[in-house]
């Protein structure tokens, strides 16, 4: 199929004009209607351009309908659409081109839906009867048309938004079903009918009967083991339980907690070196002036010490073009197995205080010597207590071709940072 455009309006050259464009794809055509320059001709007189409530609940129907489809033919992937007035956008079988193409027609045209509500009837797959409690096979060629492989992986998809645990087995032409509703998920759905309107149970009370199809044995884990087993039972506790975790997530996130797991994996193991960056040794110094991979890498690995310790700001923020900075900005980078797992962010600065590392004991008198400053110190929590930190002040000093009892020390200091620079200067350290 070759890309082709409709026109609905007298004047196709008109750039007010509307039109419908059919686009081929492997698995679907996509079938867009164009109203851009209508709905700006139609605002400039001071009417409402927005599609009718019934016009856009047809649409909505067509796709969700015609995206079901898809999948159920075996398409893998996603599909994306534009919302609003200007564009309406289906993705459809090739087979179903022409009727969206009409349905289109008419309900631009004639405010006619019923073109749109007859391709949706069309579309609409048998889903609710797929799921409907109670072991049994279902036929290729006289339930479904599908490869049963593929068949059975859209009927899990469909069973895990429901909410439902869908024992499944594809055979070579055909798939065996029982659906089941765990308890958790009749509790979530009876605690807050609000989030499931007109959502009805019909799998808890379910008993087979006696002539219900018998599901053969093809070895493997024994399919008996939970038959006729009493569902477990919950209860909600007053008990509030603390979700924060020392990498620095707080609560849960709501993406059923990979977000939360990506950041901890790089906060124990390092942040993953990017595969653009040759990096020559083990140590890397970023100054403002570096490439922007190598500046932004440093931002990433500013990011775990702000979140974990909850700063208002990251310690690394030079992400603009390559400037020379007054006080020599620099980062220090460790690497190891492929992950930045060390980073000491530090400038100079002429502005010290002595201070003899006693709590509460009050600072020296003011130095005007200008001395490395270090900003913040941030180490893996899989490399801690390793002398990770150490080396990096060590480097520090070297660069800057003075001891490392004349570091200087942003203020204030964290108690791992106090047990650092003791270990280091055990005389006292400059803080500034």
């Amino acid at each position: 199929m070759s890309e082709r455009t409709v026109h609905l309006d007298a004047d196709p050259r008109d750039w007010r004009s509307r039109k419908i464009r059919i686009r081929a794809h492997r698995w679907y055509a996509r079938v867009e209607l164009d109203r851009d320059g209508y709905v700006d001709a139609v605002s400039s007189r001071g009417r409402a351009a927005e599609l009718p409530a019934a016009y856009t609940d047809a649409v909505e129907r067509v796709r969700a309908a015609a995206i079901d489809r898809l999948w159920y033919d075996g398409y893998p992937g996603d599909f994306t659409w534009s919302s609003g007035s200007r564009w309406v956008t289906l993705s459809v079988p090739y087979t179903k081109v022409e009727a969206a193409v009409e349905a289109l027609r008419g309900a631009e045209l004639d405010h006619d839906y019923s073109g749109l509500a007859a391709l949706a009837g069309r579309l609409t797959l048998p889903v609710e009867d797929w799921l409907a409690p109670g072991e049994r096979e279902l036929l290729r060629g006289v339930d479904f048309h599908s490869p049963p492989a593929v068949f059975l992986r859209f009927l899990r998809g469909k069973a895990r938004r429901s909410g439902l645990r869908l024992n499944g087995r594809a055979t070579a032409g055909s798939v065996w079903v029982r659906p089941t509703l765990p308890a958790a998920e009749k509790q979530l759905r009876e605690m807050f009918p609000e989030q499931y309107p007109g959502w009805l149970d019909r799998w808890s009370g379910h008993v087979e009967s006696d002539d219900a199809p018998y599901r053969p044995w093809v070895g493997g884990r024994d399919q008996d083991l939970s038959q006729r087993a009493t569902p477990v039972r919950f209860h909600l506790p007053r008990l509030s339980l603390n979700h924060d975790c020392r990498c620095g997530v707080q609560g849960q996130d709501g993406d059923g907690g990979r977000e939360h797991a990506d950041h901890h994996a790089a906060w124990a193991l390092g942040v993953r070196v990017p595969k653009n960056l040759d990096w020559l040794g083990d140590l890397a110094v970023v100054t403002t002036q570096s490439r922007i991979a190598w500046r932004r890498l440093a931002y990433k690995v500013a990011k775990m010490p702000q979140r974990e310790s909850h700063y208002d700001f990251p310690s690394w923020t030079h992400l603009g073009e390559p400037e020379e900075s007054e006080d020599n900005v620099r980062a220090y980078l460790l690497k190891a197995k492929g992950h930045v797992v060390g980073y000491l962010a530090a400038h100079d600065t002429d502005y010290h205080r002595s201070w003899d590392l006693v709590d509460e004991s009050p600072f020296g008198d003011a130095d005007d010597t200008v001395r490395p400053r270090i900003e913040l110190i941030w180490v893996a929590d899989a490399y801690r207590r390793q002398g990770v930190g150490a080396m990096l002040v060590q480097a520090l000093a070297d660069d800057f071709g003075c001891p490392v009892a004349e570091v200087s020390w942003s203020t204030p200091i964290s108690r791992s940072g106090r047990q650092l620079a003791r270990r280091l200067s055990p005389g006292g350290i400059w803080v500034s």
